[in-house]
């Protein structure tokens, strides 16, 4: 399963040698990704490397569960309510109702918001630094910070897994 790794850097040069680095450690070119201010995206940053994602996955995937549980507590609920009727199918189809329109709601909040590395390292990201997300499993990860560190990377508390790896 791979991870998510965030490091900062003061200026595109930096993150271009730390980026650099990464991929003479072995890092694939796909797992390298830069985040900036808006400014700094718009005119330096070319859009392969980009970090553009929202919350939409991990809060539908929340929303889903959330609403699946809802939907057969309702459903388990009803079923032993005699006079409504309904049968465990019943229950059962309201679990996947309940997850579906859960799922729905989540993705149109998480669609709407940014994702966890933006919303965590907004102050870095608002003074002009530029963060290089590195995506690899723990193990490897954790052997090449000595040399981005060397290469001019500030490695910061972040460590999550790669959603949809």
């Amino acid at each position: 399963m791979k991870i998510r790794h965030v490091f900062s850097t003061p200026n595109l040069d930096a993150a271009q040698s730390v980026m650099n680095a990464a991929r003479g450690a072995g890092v694939n070119d796909d797992d390298i990704l830069l985040v900036a201010r808006s400014d700094i995206e718009l005119e330096e940053i070319p859009n392969d490397r980009k970090e553009a994602d929202t919350d939409l996955l991990p809060a539908a995937l929340r929303g889903a569960g959330y609403g699946g549980a809802a939907g057969l507590l309702a459903g388990l609920a009803a079923v032993v309510i005699t006079p409504i009727g309904l049968t465990l199918a019943g229950a059962a189809a309201a679990a996947v109702a309940g997850a579906l329109v859960g799922c729905w709601a989540s993705a149109l909040i998480g669609s709407a918001l940014p994702d966890p590395i933006r919303r965590k390292f907004d102050d870095e990201i608002q003074a002009g630094r530029i963060l290089v997300v590195l995506d690899g499993d723990k193990p490897f990860l954790d052997g090449i910070e000595p040399s981005l560190v060397a290469a001019g990377a500030t490695p910061l508390p972040y460590e999550s897994t790669k959603a949809m790896a």
